[in-house]
């Protein structure tokens, strides 16, 4: 009986680890057992900097809140325990674009709470 291999599924397999590898220098892009460290490795990274994104962008949101707060003579963590204390339901998000971008609404918010 002749040995039988499935070139077809291999084939596929490797095409799309190469097509994944797009775009790399050298023979990252096109040697198939170098091309397959890298994406895997370029697979971890994405993983890891999804959840490092939700972190960086909390950072900048407390800077945010923390400039706009220093404005009218508060601290970022004084300005945060009154919101609570007022019950405002407004995350770091909002406050953050509105410090940036409206600040008259956030003055309106911060002598709400004063």
């Amino acid at each position: 009986m002749p040995r039988s291999v499935n070139s077809v599924a291999k084939r596929a397999r490797r095409k799309k680890i190469l097509k994944q590898a797009k775009g790399y220098f050298g023979r990252r892009k096109n040697v198939y057992t170098v091309a397959k460290n890298a994406v895997e490795k370029g697979m971890l990274y994405a993983y890891r900097d999804r959840k490092n994104n939700k972190r960086n962008f909390r950072a900048l949101w407390i800077q945010r809140i923390n400039a706009g707060a220093r404005l009218h003579g508060m601290s970022y963590s004084q300005f945060m325990g009154k919101i609570k204390a007022n019950n405002i339901e407004l995350n770091r998000k909002v406050l953050a674009d509105l410090a940036m971008n409206n600040p008259d609404a956030f003055k309106s918010i911060v002598e709400k709470i004063k």
